[in-house]
């Protein structure tokens, strides 16, 4: 990964007056003066002054982004609400048909890697629901900004480094490339760095293009995984069984045990037998998943889960890769409840909740079921009316249940 560092920003400031001057694409002279010191660290990693100014002309800064580094959530999202948005009958059944599409495709990249299709459709279901979504924000000017302010700069130095060499070299075409404010683009989500790093060309025109490509982005997805460490024809991981009085304190991603010690503890498969799962080496270890503590799921992940969860460093993450990767091949999904009386709602159930917001005259736009401020608001201001002690504003089942039985029963807006 081509990271920037101060010292070598300092050095490529020294050597500024031997190149031309970068475009006064800003009136903000910090970034214009940023952009020159970018200009000439480029010029020392291949990139020429001429080059960069190409790529570069016209930008400018985009203040927005840097509130994001810092940013919390307005509403916490538990776990069974995340599994419930990523992986809903949509994703599941949009997946399945890809799979059949892509099929010939996928077969060929999952011999090449080892990875199987599931779980290489499955990351592209996650990360941008099949390419539908890429991200909106302008990636080179979300680079170029927060190279210039806010914390980690070196790092999206390095970042913005590695855009214009993938740039420079054709991968990619500088004119409307969008992705998340933090860099991250294409099918599958991939920053700069780890592009540079780990794409290949999977439909053999030369080119490394996640954006364009369906076969570079899915060739290049099982390419991460396979360097992460997947182990080919072993699972992720199993659902499980704890006894009564398990300590909990045992569980986390990083405690791992041999699966005799697991017995020992008392865990099992799911009906109650012997734990064995099938597909492993007699030496595997794992670590014990209690995702929403001891009264929700078991789950017993081995070392796939591991190169899931390298792809994007959370729990909750690595479980919806690997739980719709499951349900890609047939599954049905986690058996065991989640310890809440209101339940996450698919796109289809949020869909029929902002059908039901709008027929109550709240001003949310279409029913899209992508769940914003908006509708956040129209469900507080309707938990409020209804006089629950939470009106936290979660689009959940028991919100939807109200405002449907109300509709059945008739009863009429009050707005």
């Amino acid at each position: 990964m081509p990271i920037l560092t101060t010292l070598g920003l300092a050095a490529a400031l020294a050597s500024t007056p031997t190149l031309p001057a970068a475009p006064a694409a800003s009136n903000d002279p910090a970034f214009s003066r940023c952009l020159a010191g970018l200009q000439a660290t480029a010029a020392t990693q291949g990139i020429g002054a001429d080059r960069f100014n190409e790529i570069t002309t016209g930008l400018t800064p985009d203040p927005s982004v840097l509130g994001l580094l810092d940013a919390q959530p307005e509403f916490t999202t538990p776990i069974w609400d995340y599994l419930a948005a990523l992986v809903d009958r949509q994703r599941v059944d949009d997946g399945r048909t890809l799979l059949q599409q892509h099929r010939d495709l996928l077969d060929r990249v999952s011999a090449q890697y080892g990875v199987d299709p599931a779980t290489i459709v499955a990351v592209w279901g996650v990360e941008s629901d099949y390419g539908r979504v890429f991200g909106k924000r302008p990636l080179l000017q979300s680079l170029a900004t927060l190279s210039c302010a806010g914390r980690r700069q070196a790092f999206f130095r390095g970042e913005l480094l590695a855009l214009l060499k993938l740039i420079d070299r054709g991968d990619l075409q500088a004119q409307g490339l969008t992705g998340s404010w933090a860099g991250a683009f294409g099918h599958t989500q991939f920053m700069p760095s780890t592009y540079a790093r780990i794409a290949v060309d999977g439909d053999g025109d030369g080119r490394r293009d996640l954006v364009g490509s369906i076969p570079d982005a899915l060739a290049s997805t099982a390419n991460y995984l396979k360097r992460a460490g997947w182990r080919s024809g072993e699972p992720w991981g199993m659902e499980v069984r704890v006894p009564p009085g398990f300590n909990a304190s045992q569980a986390g991603r990083t405690q791992r045990r041999a699966l005799a010690d697991w017995r020992v503890q008392g865990v099992t498969a799911l009906d109650g037998s012997a734990l064995v799962p099938p597909n492993l080496p007699a030496d595997a270890r794992a670590a014990l998943l209690l995702p929403a503590g001891i009264k929700g799921p078991a789950l017993l992940v081995f070392r796939n889960y591991d190169a899931i969860y390298s792809y994007n460093a959370a729990e909750s993450y690595a479980l919806a890769i690997a739980t719709l990767a499951d349900q890609l091949r047939g599954g049905t999904g986690l058996a065991t409840a989640w310890p809440t009386d209101d339940p996450g709602i698919g796109r289809d159930e949020r869909r029929q909740l902002q059908t039901l917001l709008l027929a109550r005259g709240h001003d949310i736009g279409s029913a899209d079921g992508m769940i914003g401020t908006a509708t956040r608001r129209a469900i507080q201001a309707e938990q409020q009316r209804l006089g629950w002690a939470n009106a936290d504003g979660r689009a959940g089942q028991r919100i939807l249940r109200a405002l449907q039985q109300e509709a059945a029963a008739g009863t009429p807006a009050t707005r």
